[in-house]
């Protein structure tokens, strides 16, 4: 507990000397330490939220203040177009994670996630892909450490309650992973182990990210993705260890086509648990 309060005061810090900068609307807590299952080799994960015009050279000043010596801050999209820039500061603490966000592009994505849309773009660090609705997980599942003028609790306040358009997108979006196995089987017989993989994997993200909106729970990235999904009550039984058997290609060892016939079956057990939940609200 000492500890968490130790890293909680030095977050903080860093979220006063932030708010200086010309731009900086607020800053947020994320990750693992937000979600309270931090481990002794996790960063300090905080997103820094802005508008308009941000003065990167003063960030890049008070990152090498904060730990004396040169450090680079990456301008918005230096990082890629989802996960935008920042910098990664070597602290006494351990690593500091300064996340650039655009906060006029998470409101306009909660717009999108209020009326049932989301997209996923290839993004580097994101083997699954970049959700948008990422940007709105991030601020609903964090912790608030700077917000002079509200704007990132009014919509931490506003995403409390998941949107059920966005639900039922994402359980429309299961047709995906189905489509995706299905095309997976074309390479079967050509014994194309690689490209079944790619399929199986993408169908298991697919699944998980279902999971998860169906039990009204926002994900940030695909770290503990499949983990946190079978966790949640409307998982199918064993579902990380046959997710796991599956993205491991632990099943190939049946044969290609049986591998996706193990897909398949999952697949079929996540769709039927969500068919047993509209029944028993019928």
């Amino acid at each position: 507990m000492s500890e968490r309060l130790d890293l909680l005061a030095v977050a903080r810090v860093h979220a006063r000397e932030l708010s200086t900068v010309e731009g900086v609307v607020g800053v947020v807590l994320g990750g693992s330490h937000a979600r309270g299952t931090a481990d002794a080799l996790s960063d300090l994960d905080l997103g820094v939220y802005y508008r308009g015009p941000l003065d990167v050279e003063a960030l890049r000043t008070l990152a090498t203040r904060m730990t004396g010596r040169p450090t680079e801050v990456a301008e918005p999209g230096g990082w890629g177009p989802w996960v935008n820039g920042g910098a990664w500061l070597d602290t006494e603490v351990g690593p500091v994670d300064w996340i650039l966000r655009d906060l006029t592009r998470v409101e306009h994505e909660w717009d999108r996630a209020r009326r049932g849309e989301f997209s996923l773009h290839h993004q580097a660090g994101h083997p699954f892909g970049f959700l948008t609705t990422a940007y709105v997980g991030e601020v609903a599942m964090g912790t608030i450490l700077a917000d002079p003028r509200g704007e990132i609790g009014r919509l931490k306040d506003a995403a409390a309650s998941y949107p059920e358009p966005l639900r039922e997108a994402f359980l429309r979006w299961l047709w995906e992973a189905g489509f995706s196995l299905a095309v997976g089987r074309k390479a079967a017989a050509r014994g194309d182990a690689a490209y079944i993989a790619m399929c199986v994997v993408h169908a298991v993200g697919i699944m998980a990210h279902a999971l998860h909106a169906r039990a009204g729970r926002w994900v940030t990235n695909e770290k503990g993705l499949v983990a946190s999904a079978a966790r949640l009550s409307g998982a199918p039984p064993d579902f990380a260890v046959r997710a796991g058997a599956l993205c491991a290609g632990q099943a190939a060892s049946l044969g290609l086509s049986e591998w996706l016939a193990e897909a398949e079956a999952l697949l079929a057990d996540v769709r039927t648990t969500e068919e047993r939940r509209v029944l028993s609200t019928e």
